[in-house]
């Protein structure tokens, strides 16, 4: 009865637990036997992908079509109409990539009709695959504390297609699919060669088309009114708005009608069930004789619950699989320097508190863009400084939200003007000017050794109108241009072992932390209200990403206003205030960009933030690992995270606060379900003695606490 959830993930949490058959294993607590394999049906009709958790299934003939995605944790079938495999737009024209034709009933797909489908009149035909083991996306590298170093595992197959068409010759499709194991999770992408002599344009590309079964159906109303399929999370490498949340930076997931679909139970044929991906913005770009393209990289997570919590652990253990770089998680201040010798200064304090890295905040002296001898120079004695002293350092970067000059900047193609940006002015990636940053960048990075880059305002989607900038041609390919010079540089970071905070979702492209979401002139509050707000932040930005995907903000010094109130300065008179507001990020396990002059001014001090630092590192790896949420902060009662790690000597760590003036005593209700333990566990407050706990029917734990007035406690599970 250990694991007692999963077979009916569609039921909460609570209702799981007292009615769910038992199931061998979890796949979000054991690993399991879930392999990938990618394999030839006996008959030689199909290709199988399956790992145990989910399995895709292809017909290869008369063409290629997928005829089967099933969730293999509840028995889930996804499918309910075959769909060409891709679509291509190509100098203007739109061609389907295989598919079969033929399905009457497109409710759902029964396996006797599928040897009476016929060949579509897809431009664009199955030729051959290959099976081969994935190959990691990035070839990344860090030095820095990571929860985990370790690539994806587990099969592709390349399936390529051909067409007989003239006007197509020498272009070849190919659709490639990965299945990892341990995880429900297929990827999906298309790459095209151009073989030909000349230059094809390619417009658009649409790497997946699924027909999906709804997930409600509504006799009247709109797509954009009606629930998505829930058993579907789908990611991809194409987002950015600078939202710090990657649904509402999401630039390529539509979901569609399907007007084939007459069956449906609404009257004008408007639900959306209809997956597909491709940018908003067509691509416009031109592929020369011999060249390649590869499209959008979508990432399909099976879903097994509508539980807030389980989904999210999945989306987690997603990044942990397919970007392992965002577990890279260095204990970091952000300095804001006038003179190198404050910067050596902040060096000696990150040193002697256990402190792994210096970021040089905005407002520092640090100039990225300046490449002169002296510079370079001076930054490179400053960086050999710091890593005699074992601290890593980086600097901040500004490129989006300026103006550089009317030959420079993104021209707006409703004026032909500058102007009308995502930030109002911005300059293009692809100028003159965009060019030489991305080299000046990288110059300085190679030329001091710096290991950390902050870039504020990565490139946000902006169009470009203009025919003379070099790295695009004109307003067509502007978007898709500038996003690769943006993923280039990542990319670039990634494979030289340099870590890269960026307030915009380009995790799949290499970057590690983005901001979990705050306000920035809440930080010019009273103190006693920041520590609330930033539960608050916590809470909230932890239910997709993990925390090691997440900075939050501690100004030292006064920032965006307020008074005496609001600042930590002097930071000996306010030891409490900065004490806790340590632990609550600390304790979480989410890095705080620390921003002021200093990290102590007197001895005191300096013993405070070394006994956190030190604390967190002891208790590192569990405080990395997932969050469960317990009660967010309202500021009347206690509020408290839980991490669980069920592959750890210390299964659990809880965070428990009080806001009100006087001490309380509260029965907290700790699930442990997470922990992988299901009879019992031993709990201890702080470093006290542990004490045995039975685990209850809802894998519950029923636990008196005491919480202290104004402050805080922690539990250790094991």
């Amino acid at each position: 009865m250990k694991y007692l959830f999963l077979a009916l993930g569609l039921l909460s949490f609570t209702a799981r637990a007292q009615t769910a058959a038992p199931v061998a294993h979890d796949w979000l607590i054991q690993p399991g036997p879930a392999k990938a394999r990618i394999d030839q049906s006996a008959n030689g009709s199909d290709i199988v992908m399956s790992n145990g958790l989910v399995r895709r299934v292809f017909r290869l003939k008369p063409d290629l079509a997928c005829i089967e995605y099933k969730n293999l944790t509840n028995g889930q079938q996804l499918l309910r109409a075959v769909k060409p495999e891709a679509r291509v737009v190509l100098n203007g024209i739109a061609y389907n990539v295989g598919g079969l034709y033929g399905q009457k009933e497109n409710a759902y797909l029964l396996p006797q009709w599928i040897d009476q489908l016929k060949v579509s009149d897809s431009a664009f035909h199955y030729v051959d695959f290959k099976i081969s083991p994935i190959a990691p996306y990035l070839q990344w590298k860090t030095t820095m504390w990571a929860g985990s170093k370790k690539d994806a595992t587990g099969s592709e197959v390349a399936f390529r297609f051909g067409s007989s068409l003239p006007a197509l010759a020498g272009v070849d499709v190919y659709v490639h699919y990965a299945i990892f194991d341990g995880i429900p999770l297929v990827s999906k992408w298309v790459t095209i060669e151009n073989k030909s002599k000349g230059d094809v344009t390619i417009d658009q590309v649409v790497n997946e088309i699924l027909a999906v079964t709804e997930e409600e159906s509504a006799v009247v109303g709109k797509p954009e009114e009606m629930a998505k399929p829930n058993g579907l999370y789908i990611e991809n490498n194409f987002a950015f708005n600078n939202s710090m949340r990657y649904g509402l930076s999401d630039q390529a997931t539509h979901w569609k009608v399907d007007k084939s679909y007459t069956s449906q139970v609404n009257y004008d044929y408007q639900t959306p069930c209809l997956l597909e991906v491709h940018p908003k913005v067509p691509m416009g770009t031109r592929l020369k004789a011999g060249e390649k393209l590869e499209s959008i990289r979508t990432y399909e997570l099976l879903m097994d619950s509508y539980d807030r919590e389980r989904k999210g652990m999945a989306v987690r253990k997603m990044y942990r699989t397919i970007a392992p770089w965002t577990t890279v998680n260095p204990i970091f201040m952000h300095l804001v320097s006038k003179n190198d010798e404050q910067v050596r200064t902040a060096i000696d304090q990150c040193a002697a508190t256990g402190y792994e890295a210096l970021i040089l905040s905005f407002g520092s002296h640090c100039n990225m863009e300046d490449i002169s001898v002296e510079n370079l120079k001076k930054w490179k004695d400053l960086a050999d400084y710091a890593h005699s002293k074992k601290v890593m350092i980086g600097s901040y970067s500004l490129f989006s939200s300026r103006k550089i000059s009317e030959e420079d900047d993104v021209i707006n193609p409703k004026t032909g003007k500058t102007g009308g940006a995502f930030f109002g002015n911005a300059p293009c990636l692809g100028s003159k000017w965009g060019l030489a940053y991305l080299d000046k960048l990288k110059k300085f990075m190679s030329h001091t050794g710096f290991d950390i880059f902050e870039n504020d305002g990565p490139y946000p989607g902006d169009v470009c109108a203009s025919t003379s900038h070099p790295g695009h041609e004109g307003l067509a390919d502007s978007q898709w241009k500038q996003m690769a010079l943006q993923k280039g540089l990542y990319h670039w970071c990634a494979e030289n072992g340099i870590y890269v905070n960026a307030p915009d979702w380009y995790f799949l492209d290499g970057t590690n932390k983005v901001g979990l979401g705050y306000r920035e002139v809440n930080f010019s509050l009273p103190r006693e209200q920041q520590k609330i707000l930033n539960r608050q932040n916590i809470f909230d930005a932890t239910w997709n990403e993990t925390p090691s995907m997440v900075w939050g903000f501690v100004p030292l010094t006064k920032y965006q206003g307020g008074g005496p109130e609001a600042v930590l300065e002097p930071l000996s008179e306010h030891l409490d205030a900065y004490e806790q507001l340590m632990m609550q990020y600390y304790g979480a396990g989410v890095q705080a960009c620390y921003r002021g002059p200093r990290l102590y001014d007197t001895d005191e001090t300096k013993k405070t933030v070394s006994n956190v630092v030190s604390w967190y590192k002891k208790y590192r790896d569990i405080l990395n690992s997932d969050i469960v949420h317990l009660r967010r902060a309202d500021g009347r009662d206690w509020d408290g995270i839980m991490h669980v790690n069920p592959e750890l000597p210390v299964k659990g760590l809880v965070m428990l606060y009080n806001p009100t003036g006087e001490k309380i005593t509260r029965n907290v209700k700790l699930p442990v379900y997470y922990t992988g333990k299901g009879q019992s566990v031993k709990i201890r407050v702080k470093e006290g003695m542990a004490q045995s706990y039975k685990v209850g029917r809802n894998y519950e734990v029923d636990y008196k606490v005491e919480i202290p007035a104004e402050g805080y406690t922690w539990l250790v599970v094991e």
